[in-house]
């Protein structure tokens, strides 16, 4: 059974991401790559990860997923490749 939603105030946090936009079949096959990338760059810019990986949907999916894969972080990330500061 699914528990009743509430909405939850929380603060601001400070994030590493990749977006990508892919179809349904293949969010299997970006997943696993795409969190390794996103952990390397955090890593190689010595950025402390302040919270387990997260990913934040922009829409309802449909037969394409608009999404970022995220990485809750200590400090600004600097653009590297496809990841960005948030």
């Amino acid at each position: 059974m699914i528990d009743t939603p509430h909405i939850v105030t929380t603060e601001s946090r400070r994030t590493a991401a990749i977006r990508l936009c892919v179809e349904r079949g293949d969010m299997p096959k970006v997943m696993g790559p795409g969190l390794a990338e996103l952990t390397a760059a955090v890593a190689a810019q010595g950025i402390a990860v302040t919270g387990p990986w997260f990913s934040h949907h922009f829409r309802r999916p449909t037969d394409t997923f608009d999404f970022e894969i995220c990485l809750p972080v200590a400090a600004p990330a600097a653009p590297i490749g496809r990841v960005t500061a948030g």
